[in-house]
């Protein structure tokens, strides 16, 4: 890491950050005194996101002249990594990799297109990887939410599926209330999130562009832009990844190929 980077005031954030992290290791505890056991996997979390952030603070740094190309690359670099992030909450999907890409490229790339041509961001590193970012955030966690949903509702309905099929129904319309309610899942966080806008909370970007001496009427407007396109992407990669998905669970003789996990003796 380049030693301008490094100052008082990052050690200062360093000793905050371990605050963080001890008082999640005690909510972690507490979790582990009611038998749950998310201890490596939040150590591990803990340990990524601190690290990711790190590196994306200095690489931001770095790069913050960066023009369209540069942010289309990077932007293109968390996609994937959303994609793979997705993908492993359903190993036992054939192609979850592609179609996490596909679904989260598709609806994050529409939103962030769209907010260019009407202007709401300039094409430069330093706003549009933030605003991106947040897009394709909330993609990965709809699409996320609603392949696993629909997995849920499927495995728990083998039984309606398949009688569905015998008397003829087509896969598609064999499966068609589960993807309603995937879809359903995948936006309700985020069209809770748009609800409570300005009433539960105020968000960063808002509270920021004030600190920084832009109007509040302004910043109150483009943060419902943020959310509104959050949601408009959520919506997009949700739909896109359960329709994909869907193809997926049945054969070319269109039997149901999802099964409920085998448990353990």
């Amino acid at each position: 890491m380049p030693t301008e980077f490094i100052d008082d005031q990052v050690m200062r954030a360093l000793v905050q950050a371990g605050g963080a992290i001890l008082l999640c290791l005690g909510v972690v505890a507490l979790c582990r005194h009611y038998g749950l056991r998310i201890g490596r996997e939040a150590s591990v979390s803990l340990v990524r996101g601190l690290i990711q952030m790190a590196l994306v603070g200095v690489l931001l740094g770095l790069l913050l002249t960066g023009g369209a190309l540069v942010a289309g690359l990077i932007l293109a670099g968390m996609v994937a990594a959303a994609g793979w992030t997705a993908a492993r909450r359903l190993p036992e999907i054939e192609g979850a990799l592609a179609i996490s890409v596909l679904a989260i490229g598709v609806g994050a790339g529409t939103v962030i297109l769209f907010m260019i041509a009407i202007r709401a961001v300039e094409p430069h590193v330093s706003i549009l990887v933030p605003v991106g970012s947040m897009i394709i955030a909330n993609s990965m966690n709809a699409c996320a939410q609603g392949m696993e949903r629909f997995k849920s509702d499927v495995t728990a309905h083998v039984g309606q599926v398949e009688a569905a099929l015998s008397l003829g129904a087509a896969a598609p319309a064999s499966v068609s209330p589960f993807v309603q309610s995937a879809v359903y899942a995948s936006l309700l966080p985020r069209l809770d999130m748009l609800k409570s806008l300005g009433l539960v909370w105020i968000p960063g970007v808002m509270a920021g562009m004030m600190v920084s001496g832009a109007s509040p009427l302004y910043a109150g407007i483009f943060q419902f832009i943020i959310v509104a396109m959050i949601l408009a992407a959520s919506g997009i990669s949700g739909t896109v990844a359960i329709v994909l998905m869907r193809g997926r669970v049945f054969s070319p003789a269109a039997q149901l190929l999802l099964r409920p996990a085998a448990k353990a003796p």
